[in-house]
């Protein structure tokens, strides 16, 4: 998006519409948007650690007197990157889909900070997922769920701006939501979209995320908030819809011939999506789109762990390094000079 630089931070929309972007949208690193009119105030999602959380709304109580008191909290979905800073949100009503509040215990903070200290412990998932996740600190952590909830669509007033919840998932997760702002065109779609990097479907199905990019395209809609990435538009969600269609229709003839679903993901050529950011996540996607086709009468609960193995071998098989190499190089680089006193 020309006009935006992807920067760290806050971003004003217009409006009182601002979107709050950490690059660089890999693995943890997501968006959070503000809403305002007045005093009145509305949080589109926390972010996935204390520290980071705190720097946020430090940010936002420096820049816009609104934000001292913030009203209403949505979680556009149950993901800890999106959810886990929610306990600093104090007084806030807190909404979500039905779906958000079950799927909450997904990704525990205590597991995953038993993870990244024990790594080992937990084989090759475990290695890959203290990869994934080690510039995050889990430890006080208490999950806040949303302690309001609605299904389809709701309408909220924020001061005299109208804000409209618009319930999606499942599809990316069990309980994702829009944030639509319509007299700004401004959309907050959480992990419905990812820009610059690859989708995950941990819960589908498929279809019904494709659906949905259909209806954000058929939005009146300009500026796009991404749940991991730049500012946005229609052209990035084309691109992403495009990639789940080509996964889709790639991945059908391998089920009908009787492959698993990691056979597929080795089969099938990613073609121009083989660069993109975290391409090893197709491998979730290929037993989200499996469990699709199964078609069965009880949809089957995955537990994430044992894919960070899968797709630790096939970010390998793809010649990728480590996940988060280059800011992390940069840490102990940092360390170093601070130890030298240089």
């Amino acid at each position: 998006m020309g006009k935006w630089q992807y920067t760290r931070g806050l971003h004003d929309l217009g409006g009182g519409c601002w979107a709050y972007l950490v690059p660089d949208g890999s693995w943890g690193w997501s968006n959070s948007g503000f809403i305002t009119d007045g005093e009145a105030s509305l949080l589109v999602d926390t972010l996935f650690d204390l520290k980071l959380t705190r720097e946020m709304l430090e940010t936002l109580r420096a820049s816009i007197p609104a934000s001292a008191s913030i009203d209403v909290l949505v979680n556009t979905h149950a993901d800890g990157d999106h959810t886990f800073g929610n306990q600093l949100v104090t007084g806030a009503r807190i909404i979500g889909t039905q779906g958000t509040v079950d799927d909450f215990a997904r990704f525990d903070p205590v597991v995953l900070e038993n993870v990244c200290l024990n790594a080992e412990k937990f084989g090759s998932a475990g290695v890959f997922m203290r990869e994934c996740f080690r510039p995050f600190d889990f430890s006080g952590i208490k999950l806040t769920p949303p302690t309001e909830t609605f299904s389809g669509t709701l309408d909220l007033m924020v001061g005299e701006k109208k804000v409209q919840l618009i319930e999606v998932g499942p599809s990316h997760s069990l309980g994702d939501a829009l944030i639509y702002v319509p007299d700004d065109k401004v959309l907050y779609t959480g992990d419905i979209l990812f820009t610059e990097g690859t989708p995950i479907a941990w819960y589908g199905p498929v279809r019904r995320w494709i659906d949905v990019c259909d209806r954000v395209l058929d939005m009146d809609v300009e500026t796009i908030v991404a749940g991991h990435g730049p500012l946005s538009t229609k052209d990035d969600v084309r691109r992403m819809r495009d990639y789940l269609n080509y996964i889709s229709e790639r991945a059908r003839p391998l089920y009908d011939a009787g492959m698993d679903y990691l056979q597929a993901a080795y089969k099938i050529d990613l073609g121009e999506y083989r660069d993109w950011n975290d391409a090893e996540r197709v491998v979730v996607s290929m037993q989200t789109l499996f469990d699709d086709f199964d078609n069965a009468a009880e949809r089957p609960v995955r537990v994430p762990m044992p894919y960070f193995s899968e797709m630790k071998s096939f970010r390998h098989h793809l010649g990728r390094g480590p996940v988060h190499e280059a800011y992390c190089k940069a840490c102990e680089q940092a360390k170093g000079f601070s130890a030298t006193g240089v």
